[in-house]
């Protein structure tokens, strides 16, 4: 188990990492415009260097070409940035592509436990079902992740479970 911080708040950031239980930040561009100041390129490094973990950093573009060129673009940033892109065909064709080249995915958007094994079948490093967004829609989003959890470990899969959208401390529990 460990604990990432969904966000572009650097003072949010620098608070979890004080206190010694931040292994990772997710952010995205409508995070990083709430926060102003330095571009998101800017702002990722600055993540990066602070946070010493993996840090998802999203692409906007929603074609396999925008997608690929963006993705190759970010990865170049840090080395501990890890890619994060919304699933769907376009999605995971590009992931699929880009965990050859060696670069890392974080599948976003994930609501059900066969897209999470979409997602690592097509080499993604992580997967991130949104359990709040399940939650609001009447579902049960931590039994996408338990369930996710069980397929990578059945069949071996080297993808990890990112649990996203947590709004409660029981889903952290």
């Amino acid at each position: 188990m460990r604990l990432f911080l969904d966000t572009a708040n650097i003072d949010e950031i620098r608070q979890g990492h004080n206190m010694g239980v931040l292994a990772g930040v997710t952010t995205n561009p409508s995070l990083m415009a709430r926060e102003g100041g330095l571009t998101y390129r800017d702002r990722v490094v600055e993540i990066c260097e602070l946070v010493q973990g993996p840090v998802s950093a999203e692409c906007t573009s929603r074609d396999v070409p925008g997608l690929l060129e963006e993705a190759r673009t970010i990865a170049s940033w840090h080395p501990n940035v890890i890619v994060k892109i919304p699933i769907d065909q376009n999605g995971l064709e590009a992931a699929s592509t880009l965990a050859r080249e060696g670069i890392k995915i974080n599948m976003t958007l994930v609501f059900s436990a066969n897209q999470a094994l979409l997602a690592a079948l097509a080499g993604c490093t992580y997967v991130s079902p949104f359990v709040g967004r399940l939650d609001d829609a009447g579902q049960e989003g931590m039994e996408v992740v338990r369930q996710s959890v069980e397929i990578f470990d059945r069949y071996h899969l080297p993808a990890q479970v990112l649990a996203a959208s947590i709004r409660l401390p029981t889903h952290v529990t």
